[in-house]
């Protein structure tokens, strides 16, 4: 099972309102990343001790980050029932950190599962209860919990310096070669928490061991973990130089293709599926949209043509049958006919409402 392992990326500031969604449906958007949500909570592998379920990567982390991009264009006053029993079951993990079974206990699945365990759901969390109260602008109780928690499991050892146990799976994009990523994702917390928690003095130490890892290791991660850093850089300043936001970028541009999208296959380095097969070479909506919302946080005024193009590709992709932007898995062939299938396409479209809907507020 892929499970809760990255991610993916990607964090609210705000509730934005929508400009122009000619090309595709936010209704259908919503109807989709609603029904997924609420198979995975009821889907008996994800269930968890003392009534709760796993906070999945591919599934809940991105649906708990795209889900409020869509209110706007609903009429939606308040976070939907699939939302609101999500946060409750994140908040009832927090509150009973110490009493809770990790997802993956070293006794069923082996040493170190327990730590990688703690350290990912800690960051994921903090990133989405912090997403939360942004919109607010309110740290609430539960979200400073939830960072507390995250805080104390940072590494300390030589070589792990600053960063977080990661669930390793070896499947990309969330529990391969991933620790990167999650500590991407812990920047991308610590950077949107509301009421300038970044600036706090008691997580300095915490924030300087984290930023120097990330800059230390960046240059061995594939291209789309770069992206996911680029994305965090945005959130909190001076975690990388103009420089070296500025090469992300470059390089970046040049895995655009020709249709305006990106593809994960020219994202992920050297990444091999198990079963020999190929990666899909044609622009994806995971990747796609998780590069146009990066770019949309950073902001820069020569990235908007690549930017118009990578939002025109998501306006037209939307898969009009069921509401969806497609990816596949990294891992292994999957058909899209049956639930583990849908994953990365759950992702893909919780990042493609998030650009969208990012790019109403600059209309």
């Amino acid at each position: 099972m892929i499970s809760c392992g990255a991610a993916i990326l990607a964090i609210l500031v705000v509730v934005p309102a929508f400009g122009q969604t000619a090309g595709w449906s936010p209704k259908a958007a919503a109807a989709y990343l609603d029904g997924r949500a609420a198979w995975w909570m009821d889907w008996p592998s994800a269930q968890r001790d003392h009534g709760t379920f796993c906070v999945s990567c591919h599934t809940l982390t991105p649906y708990a980050m795209g889900r409020a991009y869509l209110r706007p264009a609903l009429a939606e006053q308040k976070p939907s029932a699939n939302e609101a029993r999500m946060y409750e079951n994140i908040t009832k993990r927090v509150r009973a950190w110490k009493e809770m079974e990790p997802f993956y206990p070293d006794q069923a699945r082996g040493l170190p599962k327990t730590s990688e365990s703690r350290g990912t759901e800690a960051i994921l969390n903090a990133l989405i209860l912090a997403s939360r109260d942004a919109a607010s602008g309110r740290l609430s109780d539960d979200a400073r919990l939830a960072l507390d928690n995250m805080w104390a499991l940072q590494l300390k050892s030589p070589d792990m310096n600053g960063t977080w146990a990661w669930l390793q799976f070896h499947n990309a994009p969330w529990e391969g070669d991933s620790q990167f990523y999650g500590t991407a994702l812990a920047a991308i917390a610590v950077g949107t928490a509301p009421g300038d928690y970044r600036s706090e003095p008691g997580i300095q130490a915490g924030v300087k061991l984290m930023n120097a890892w990330l800059v230390k290791n960046m240059a061995a991660q594939t291209p789309l973990d770069r992206v996911v850093l680029l994305w965090a850089s945005a959130k909190l300043p001076g975690l990388l130089t103009a420089e070296q936001q500025k090469a992300i970028v470059a390089e970046t541009l040049t895995k655009q293709g020709a249709d305006g999208g990106f593809s994960m296959s020219a994202m992920v380095g050297t990444w091999k599926r198990r079963d020999n097969t190929p990666l899909d070479a044609g622009s994806d909506g995971y990747a796609t949209g998780l590069v146009a919302f990066a770019l949309e946080q950073l902001g820069a005024a020569d990235t908007k043509p690549a930017l118009e193009r990578a939002l025109g590709w998501l306006r037209g992709s939307q898969n009009a049958a069921d509401g969806r932007w497609v990816a596949t898995s990294l891992n292994k062939k999957r058909e899209p006919t049956y639930d583990a299938g849908l994953f990365m396409s759950d992702a893909a479209t919780a990042y493609a409402v998030m650009a969208l809907g990012n790019a109403g507020l600059k209309q």
